[in-house]
């Protein structure tokens, strides 16, 4: 019987004491209505492989509106961020080493939450995603530039050395290109490239004026002659 009338107590303990709970949640949440101001969830997961520091969790940060809120995540990554009025509110997470996608997060006047991803270009374009936020590292920082090594392509490919190289390669190929060709089609476009005029060639002038110079030298003076038979028949 002792048993029985414990085991009552205990359970009537514990139903009043989740009565008083649920109270005073009821009244949170009515208080929250009345003021207007509401909570944003979400949860930051680290980088795989990556071996998690306590400074990982000092230097990652939860800004909104550009410093408007500030908070910090608990140790297992989850953040909630108090006394936000209704707006439209852009999430981002900071960190030094790792990149992170921010959110923007809409409050309606009756504490609807809904969160969508931010989009620069087309600000009305609305693409919902869910809520409570869920923050996943995109790609590590890069403050250094990697030092680019020497390769052959950038040799041959230098303007200095394609302006030497391809005259030559044109003067080796050209002049192979028109001996493949035949005989008459050089002969025809030589032809065709070079005009022809009625001026004779300054060899067969030469020629023909030392051929006429000559033939007057040896040519006998008949005249001459003729009068040297008429001295002697007088």
């Amino acid at each position: 019987m002792h048993l029985i009338i414990t085991l009552i107590i205990l359970i009537s303990a514990k139903i009043c004491s989740t009565q008083e709970g649920s109270i005073h949640v009821s009244e949170q949440s009515t208080n929250t209505k009345s003021t207007g101001l509401y909570t944003i969830e979400g949860k930051i997961f680290p980088p795989p492989n990556v071996s998690i520091t306590p400074s990982w969790f000092t230097s990652t940060r939860i800004i909104v509106n550009y410093g408007q809120f500030l908070a910090f995540m608990r140790k297992d990554g989850s953040f909630e961020i108090g006394q936000v009025p209704s707006g439209s509110y852009l999430v981002e997470v900071t960190n030094p080493d790792f990149f992170y996608k921010p959110t923007r997060v809409d409050i309606n006047s009756k504490g609807k939450i809904r969160a969508r991803k931010v989009n620069y270009i087309q600000s009305s374009a609305v693409q919902q995603i869910s809520y409570p936020l869920r923050y996943r590292p995109q790609s590590p920082f890069k403050y250094f530039q990697t030092r680019e090594t020497w390769r052959i392509t950038d040799f041959l490919f230098n303007p200095m050395v394609l302006m030497m190289v391809l005259p030559l390669i044109l003067i080796m190929v050209l002049p192979k290109m028109m001996n493949v060709a035949d005989v008459e089609t050089q002969r025809e476009i030589q032809n065709r490239q070079i005009p022809k005029y009625d001026v004779p060639e300054l060899s067969e002038m030469m020629t023909n004026w030392f051929n006429s110079g000559a033939s007057s030298l040896n040519k006998p003076d008949l005249a001459g002659m003729k009068t040297n038979k008429l001295t002697r028949k007088r």
